[in-house]
């Protein structure tokens, strides 16, 4: 990336946060044993190694020949697997995972989502990689955040290897949050069907168009990326391809599940407004009505929440989990 690369990301970045301010914008691990059923893909894909946590909770690390390294899981198993249980995949926002010193940001440790689950007949997957790269496909390597072939990973590699692995009903959900909200609604659209539910708390959908897109290369120049690599230069006809709000792709969501929920922003119960949480959720409201005036318009069926003084935070997107669970547990068949 040249400087005036660099140049052009920063006033990127500074556009976004702008906009959003005129808009109001452990128990010693121990090493387990991968499970005894052979979890291979089609393209060599599988799990390389597991480490056990406790009796329900394992950190899993698989290989994906798309991306040609090792993803960490984190994986909870459901509170009875004598028979095939579906799979609830979560992912996480941008700066959330495993970060380098070793310590995990995650629906795990940031929510009661260990506890809500426990007794649910349900396996959880919450992937602590891909920080930055909004879960798609990249067009380029990237020097900084390297390889990204997320959606082929996501849909493709590491379905086939849970499923083999767990022994699971082949049914599966997915939610994400912030970054990852716009994500779970594309990855949903590229396989049709692989997801019965999708669950899109505090994301903004368009990011082929303002403000959505800039704050999508704001996100990824934020982790050093080179937003360019992701889609193509700004503008090119990649941006709009894999824009989730656009009408085209809004139609493959037809059939499953939706929860969409956002905050108002501002304030919160205590009276206090965080300097970036109420400001952003601003615009991410802005996104999502946007959003459900598409699907409105095009007859899609989606529930939509809208928590008064919510905040782009963990604490308001457990409360959408919560909201979002008992249409995934239908979609599920638990």
């Amino acid at each position: 990336m040249n400087d005036h690369m660099f140049g052009t990301i920063g006033r990127y970045v500074a556009v976004v946060f702008a906009a959003v301010a005129a808009l109001a914008l452990t128990p010693a691990l121990a090493e387990a044993a991968a499970p005894s059923t052979p979890a291979v893909s089609p393209d060599g894909s599988h799990i390389d190694h597991t480490t056990s946590i406790d009796a329900r909770r394992s950190l899993v690390y698989v290989y994906s020949a798309a991306m040609n390294r090792v993803i960490a899981l984190d994986v909870l198993r459901a509170a009875d697997d004598s028979a095939p249980r579906p799979t609830l995949y979560l992912l996480d926002g941008a700066e959330d995972g495993i970060g380098r010193d070793g310590s995990e940001t995650s629906w795990d440790t940031k929510t009661d989502l260990i506890g809500f689950t426990a007794d649910k007949n349900v396996n959880v997957v919450t992937v602590l990689d891909g920080r930055y790269s909004y879960y798609t496909d990249w067009q380029t390597d990237d020097p900084i955040l390297g390889r990204n072939r997320w959606t082929t990973f996501l849909t493709r590699e590491l379905p086939s290897v849970i499923d083999a692995a767990y022994g699971t009903s082949g049914r599966n959900a997915i939610a994400g949050v912030s970054m990852s909200a716009t994500s779970v609604l594309a990855l949903a659209e590229a396989a049709p069907g692989l997801y019965g539910s999708v669950g899109s708390f505090s994301g903004c959908a368009q990011t082929s168009t303002d403000p959505g897109r800039r704050y999508v290369q704001a996100v990824v120049a934020s982790g050093g990326g080179n937003p360019w690599n992701m889609w193509g230069p700004d503008g090119s006809p990649g941006w709009a391809a894999k824009d989730p709000s656009t009408d085209a792709n809004l139609q493959k969501l037809r059939g499953a599940n939706l929860f969409i929920s956002a905050g108002s922003g501002g304030a919160d119960a205590s009276g206090r407004t965080p300097p970036s949480g109420g400001l952003l959720e601003s615009v991410v409201e802005r996104c999502t009505r946007r959003l459900e005036a598409s699907t409105t318009r095009l007859g899609i069926p989606a529930t939509y929440r809208y928590v008064p003084r919510g905040q782009h935070a963990w604490p308001y997107w457990q409360q959408s989990l919560h909201a979002a669970w008992p249409g995934f547990a239908r979609s599920l068949g638990i």
